[in-house]
């Protein structure tokens, strides 16, 4: 992998393992000659991953929409910053400008984020893998949560797989770089979809 997309939140809630995390993961990025593709903003979990790119000499390439670029977000030292008109035209180009991504703690637009390229990946719209990166059990309602989607039969096991998750950064890479990706589109079949 080339450049991994890191879909995380603009804010940071002073968690020390979580600042750990994001120097770690810096480290295996630079150690691998991996760019950082982002949601271009300085501030939070956003701010303190680019900074340690930056740090290291890594690459990190923002994509941002005008309006938060208007409420002066964006970090202007990285290595490119790219602004969009809105927030669908920026997860399509974090996705575009990426061979995996990345989910580290955020709220409602880190979800968001997350699960349309999820979606995308289920649908077969793009073939990067996606990662969870979950620090201290932020996510583990949320990965227990496809469990019973699996259990329900609202989530095909094959496409929970989908889902990478490590608590540790070098790990959930090695799991991304090593990933069959086959998701399960038999529902498609089913209803003559294709």
């Amino acid at each position: 992998m080339q450049s991994i997309a890191i879909f995380c939140g603009a804010n940071f809630n002073g968690d020390p393992l979580l600042k750990q995390a994001i120097e770690t993961l810096a480290d295996v990025f630079v150690a691998k000659n991996i760019k950082v593709v982002y949601g271009g903003g300085k501030v939070g979990v956003m701010g303190l991953i680019a900074d340690a790119m930056l740090s290291r000499g890594g690459e990190v390439i923002g994509v941002i929409p005008q309006f938060l670029i208007d409420k002066e977000v964006g970090h202007m030292g990285i290595t490119e910053l790219h602004v969009v008109d809105n927030m669908h035209q920026r997860k399509q180009m974090m996705n575009d400008l990426c061979d995996g991504i990345i989910m580290l703690p955020g709220g409602f637009g880190t979800l968001e984020e997350f699960f349309e390229v999820l979606t995308w990946l289920q649908l077969g719209l793009h073939n990067n893998p996606v990662g969870v990166l979950n620090i201290s059990g932020f996510y583990d309602h949320l990965l227990k949560q496809m469990d019973v989607m699996v259990e329900q039969r609202f989530l095909k096991p094959a496409n929970r797989q989908l889902v990478l998750t490590s608590a540790d950064p070098a790990e959930l890479v090695s799991l991304m770089e090593n990933i069959d990706i086959k998701p399960d589109e038999v529902w498609f079949k089913d209803r003559n979809l294709t």
